[in-house]
């Protein structure tokens, strides 16, 4: 156990939970598509220089290590790239929900070399930013359902959201190299 005065809330979520806000302006929506695209290039600098060893560390007691974190995120974003096409092509899908938790057990995520998912998450946004730039309000206002909550969600709520995303799985890399001196 992390003997610190870091509580369980803030290993876990360094930046804060996410807050869906109550209301998305263009300029919003603009401050969260440039945090989507410089995402990538934010993963791959929290995690430059670190050994296999470091990348091999979980970023808070019984959580992912580093080299699962930087799985995760492809592997996430490239459903939420899916999600955003359904809802642009059906009327109010009900999504696909997935295991993130049993995916980073997979031997692709769990001891695999991190640059492969490094570039498919490059790749993954920058086709993703050619869809989100290309939206109009109303696609914004379009919806999805999330099949373990029931909850009916806007594409612009599920844009706020991936750019917290990224913001929060960086801030477990740059929180663990910080208490580590890395």
């Amino acid at each position: 156990m992390y003997h610190n005065t870091m509580t369980e809330e803030s290993l876990r979520y360094p930046i804060g939970r996410f807050s869906p806000p109550a209301e998305i302006t263009r300029e919003d929506r603009e401050n969260y598509l440039t945090e989507i695209e410089q995402h990538p290039q934010k993963l791959r600098n929290a995690i430059t220089g670190l050994s296999d060893e470091q990348l091999d560390t979980p970023y808070r007691e019984g959580g992912w290590t580093l080299r699962q974190v930087v799985h995760h995120v492809p592997d996430s974003h490239a459903n939420s790239y899916v999600r955003f096409r359904w809802t642009l092509t059906e009327e109010q899908p009900t999504i696909k929900a997935y295991y993130e938790d049993r995916w980073a057990e997979l031997p692709d995520a769990s001891s695999a070399p991190v640059e492969p998912s490094l570039q498919l998450l490059e790749a993954i946004h920058q086709r993703w930013l050619l869809l989100l730039r290309a939206m109009s309000d109303k696609d914004y206002a379009r919806a999805l359902v999330h099949p373990e909550t029931n909850k009916v969600i806007r594409l612009d709520t599920m844009l706020a959201l991936y750019a917290w995303h990224g913001k929060h799985h960086v801030a477990h890399i740059q929180s663990l190299k910080d208490r580590k001196g890395w």
